[in-house]
């Protein structure tokens, strides 16, 4: 398999499991070794008592580009610290997309860079996650 085969095959075996994500209204737009972007449009649903999308669904957003950019080698891939900063407000009906990028992959450990957008292309926040490996696989590893 070459390296972006894996990358949406270990995102296709992801994809199945993750109620989440897919519960939200997300989808997974582009997949590739150590890069991932999913999109959601805000709903009234997800809003806050001042009327902007609540901070925990553009964190979620944010964190399942990650979790999707960092398990894109076939190898199972768990967040051991995220942070993020908010920016603008999310407004009911924005389309926001995550982009998530790799910033260094070393050993055991990952550190990757999202960017969350509106349909105009304001970043709405900036989210850095640090990934660690664990035991396991998305695919059969064949020897």
């Amino acid at each position: 398999m070459t390296p972006q085969e894996l990358a949406e095959a270990s995102a296709c075996a992801m994809w199945n499991d993750d109620s989440a994500s897919q519960q939200l209204g997300m989808t997974l737009d582009h997949i590739a070794p150590g890069r991932a972007t999913l999109s959601m449009t805000i709903t009234a649903a997800m809003s806050n008592g001042h009327g902007n999308c609540h901070g925990g669904y553009l964190f979620t957003l944010a964190d399942s580009a990650f979790a999707f950019a960092c398990n894109s080698y076939n190898t199972m891939t768990v967040a051991q610290h995220c942070s993020i900063t908010y920016l603008i407000p999310g407004r009911i009906g924005d389309r926001m997309t995550a982009t998530a990028t790799e910033v260094s992959r070393r050993g055991r450990s990952g550190l990757y860079d999202i960017r969350v957008t509106n349909q105009h292309g304001d970043t709405v926040a900036e989210f850095r996650g640090h990934s660690r490996t664990v035991k396991g696989t998305h695919l059969p590893v064949h020897d």
